[in-house]
């Protein structure tokens, strides 16, 4: 093999490589110092080879897992594919998405990128998992280089998951009422608001199950024959026994608030993390409703109903002492999960806000209510300040609030002059103010100002000339050319600058 590595040659002497069986082969070309350039050139040497290498799928399985080890979790142990197919599609469509990350600072580094500009990287053919896959690996690259790939990257890559994660929630809300989980919402708005962090369902899911353990461990040292004990995790199966019930309501307050520490962040409330519940679970401090998701989620998983109510200012749960869908406000037990989910009365209630509310404030919400609720926290937290941050988050928030609503004239409009005002995407904002004129006529009046004024925006961007490259002022330096992402270092004594690219070959 190192004859035939050093020479380059496709042609396989007789009783060397051909006189080895077939599984023998398989391993050799398996072994990782070996490139996929390399067998394919090995390949081309005999049609043997070739069918070992291709014919078998063995060696490009084993490639494939060794060069994209985190792409494995999307296939099954049984499933049978081509994996020299698969190997070419992934690397093929790797080479595509570095050459547009290539192309995005040329074109955009003097302006926010549109959102046709990722039109590009949208026309992909291939599985999403191998383009993201790709941009993850651009942005575990060495840390001091390839800097201006890396910024546009994230770029691409939070659109790409926003596009995906709107998607699946509009698919959520489209389901029937019966088949929507709270948890699954949450997680989705999470995921649209944190592109860039790992907040997969599944995680979650493992992490409240983990807990729901916990408070089964708890169950079993007082009530052994508990049916919870036994309970399915998905907490189809509700119990019907009222004492029953509050053992497990005790049991998850003792394993929530006194083993785990979990508590509502009072010192820290308006903190956009306390309403990200991967967040949650990790730091263990939220709001109400956050919280609230947490302990009726465990509640569901040990067959306690535990309802959603949007109470003003301070988010509840409700518990029937009575009869199912009572509609009596004095048959429910209210639950604040952000106060180590103690019970109150409808009456002590009162006191959270100090000042009397209608009987309908006490009833139950659906999971859409809950998601607008918390979709709106969010797009006021966005309102706050007037950072880059709070307008990200204010951006994120009118997404998802016109995801849930999206005939909401006043959002609407909130979100086409948030765009002007930032003078992002103002074709974005003429399809806006288009969409709202159809909705509500008696808005035209504000919507041609608007309009007029965001032509008047695109104008001016049309007519602005190319930024010149910027050059060293120097005689004998004319030649050092500056770029976005350059990173610049100075010598001492002397002041000699020495430009380290972040791309190979990525001048101006």
């Amino acid at each position: 093999m190192a004859e035939l590595e050093a020479s380059g040659s496709r042609e396989v002497e007789e009783g060397s490589l051909m006189g080895l069986p077939e599984e023998v082969l398989e391993q050799v070309f398996c072994y990782p110092t070996l490139s996929h350039v390399d067998v394919v050139n090995v390949c081309l040497s005999c049609k043997k080879l070739q069918e070992v290498c291709q014919g078998r799928s063995t060696v490009w399985k084993h490639k494939f897992r060794q060069r994209w080890p985190t792409l494995l979790k999307y296939y099954s142990t049984t499933e049978s594919r081509n994996w020299w197919e698969e190997y070419r599609t992934r690397h093929s469509i790797g080479l595509q998405v570095r050459k547009i990350v290539d192309t995005f600072s040329k074109r955009f580094f003097t302006k926010e990128v549109p959102v046709d500009g990722f039109k590009d990287i949208e026309a992909l053919g291939g599985p999403f998992r191998f383009i993201e896959d790709e941009l993850l690996s651009i942005l575990n690259l060495d840390g001091r280089k390839y800097l201006t790939w890396k910024y546009y990257t994230r770029k691409i890559l939070c659109f790409l998951r926003q596009q995906d994660v709107m998607e699946k929630l509009k698919e959520f809300l489209s389901s029937p009422p019966e088949q929507q989980k709270l948890i699954e919402g949450v997680v989705l708005i999470d995921q649209y608001c944190n592109p860039l962090a790992d907040t997969a369902l599944e995680n979650v899911l493992l992490q409240l199950n983990d807990i729901t353990e916990e408070v089964k461990k708890v169950l079993r040292l007082t009530k052994p024959s508990h049916p919870s004990i036994t309970a399915e995790r998905d907490g189809e199966v509700f119990i019907d026994d009222l004492e029953l019930q509050r053992q497990v309501l005790d049991a998850m307050n003792c394993v929530l608030y006194k083993q785990l520490k979990f508590k509502g962040n009072e010192d820290d409330y308006y903190n956009p993390m306390n309403s990200y519940i991967h967040q949650v679970l990790r730091q263990k401090k939220g709001i109400p409703i956050t919280l609230c998701v947490v302990y009726s989620t465990i509640g569901k998983n040990l067959g306690v109903r535990l309802e959603p109510v949007s109470f003003p200012s301070h988010f509840l749960l409700r518990w029937c002492q009575k009869f199912e869908g009572s509609t009596d406000i004095l048959d429910y037990v209210y639950i604040d999960a952000f106060d180590n989910g103690k019970p109150r009365t409808a009456k002590e209630c009162v006191h959270l806000i100090g000042q009397q509310v209608a009987a309908n404030f006490y009833s139950s919400v659906t999971i859409k209510d809950v998601l607008f609720r918390m979709v709106t926290n969010l797009f006021h937290l966005g309102k706050r300040e007037g950072s880059d941050q709070s307008y990200q988050l204010l951006r994120n928030a009118l997404d998802l609030y016109l995801t849930l609503a999206p005939d909401d004239v006043q959002y609407l409009m909130l979100q086409a002059r948030l765009y002007f005002h930032l003078g992002i995407n103002p074709e974005k904002v003429l399809d806006i103010l288009q969409h709202v004129q159809a909705v509500d006529p008696l808005q035209h009046g504000v919507v041609g100002h608007l309009v007029q004024l965001t032509l008047e925006q695109i104008a001016r961007k049309n007519q602005t000339t190319e930024v010149q490259i910027k050059r060293h002022t120097d005689e004998k330096h004319r030649k050092i050319q500056f770029s976005v992402g350059l990173i610049m270092k100075h010598k001492r004594p002397c002041s000699t600058m020495i430009a380290h690219m972040c791309l190979d070959s990525h001048w101006p």
